[in-house]
């Protein structure tokens, strides 16, 4: 018995990688499996690959059930073809993982409007919409008195706190994800859905130069986390965002004040500078793309 026995999971971006470990996990769990990809290459460009359908017969090899669909997340018609597809081809829908991107690094001073729109659109606007058609779904069940089991797992990044330089599009699809899914939970939970987001450290296409230990940082390690949060037992876990990779899974809390300054009526130019200067004067600046909060 697994833990997602009889349940139909999605997963875009499934056809290597993160993607494909996380269908794999979600299969070993007793899910069926939508396996999605474009068989895109890492820039966005078409290629003549369908990772998919291997990552589907491995699935099958494992006594699991799976299917492959080829679809566009970031098109919103296709992205609603996906949640139809897992319904008519399973019979319904109850755990998204949406994990497709693609990257085109570059600063921010030498970035085309090209490379920051297709960055936006794969990763954040794939996000919108297959979460917007299979809420959809999920709404209108519940409103029909069905008990409805929904979960989202989005595919965030530790860009979105730390301002990765030379990614500035990527870091601001990442907190527009991050941001996506806490609205989510907020407003889907009512209807027995839940929503969670994951930043994780894994060595995929996306990593490969920076050299990380393939062990510690093998996308293995993050699978488990997705199948539990698609889980039953998960069901009161919701507008979360963890940190996971080797044998770590941090969970991130809200933003703390970090020093409240007052003054009395209206503040002015000068009354604003005679209390922040002496506070950022001990402070580091950023330095090689991180903002240090302290002199320490």
């Amino acid at each position: 018995m697994g833990a997602l026995d009889g349940r139909v999971a999605i997963v875009t971006g499934a056809g290597r990688g993160l993607g494909r470990a996380e269908a794999l996990e979600l299969a070993r769990q007793g899910a069926s499996v939508v396996v999605n990809d474009v068989g895109a290459s890492l820039e966005g460009a078409d290629t003549s690959e369908q990772p998919a359908d291997e990552v589907v017969k491995e699935i099958e090899a494992l006594g699991g059930k799976a299917a492959a669909h080829f679809g566009d997340v970031s098109d919103f018609a296709q992205a609603g073809e996906l949640i139809r597809f897992a319904v008519e081809t399973f019979g319904d829908l109850h755990i998204l993982v949406n994990n497709a991107g693609i990257l085109r690094d570059r600063m921010i001073f030498n970035m085309s409007e090209e490379e920051f729109d297709a960055v936006i659109r794969v990763h954040l606007k794939g996000h919108f919409c297959t979460m917007r058609h299979a809420t959809e779904l999920w709404r209108e069940r519940a409103k029909s008195g069905d008990q409805v089991y929904g979960r989202i797992v989005n595919t965030s990044s530790e860009a979105f706190l730390f301002g990765s330089p030379g990614q500035p599009n990527y870091a601001a699809a990442k907190a527009g994800i991050t941001a996506l899914t806490l609205a989510t939970a907020q407003s889907m939970w009512k209807y027995g859905v839940t929503a969670n987001a994951i930043c994780p450290r894994a060595l995929t296409r996306m990593t490969e130069p920076m050299g990380l230990d393939p062990a510690m940082f093998a996308p293995e390690n993050v699978a488990p986390l997705v199948a539990w949060l698609g889980s039953p037992e998960a069901a009161r876990v919701s507008g979360q965002v963890f940190v996971v990779y080797g044998g770590i899974v941090n969970v991130i809390g809200s933003p703390p004040v970090d020093r409240s300054f007052t003054t009395e009526g209206q503040w002015s130019v000068e009354e604003i500078d005679k209390q922040l200067a002496p506070f950022y004067d001990e402070r580091k600046p950023v330095q090689d793309g991180f903002a240090m909060p302290f002199s320490q």
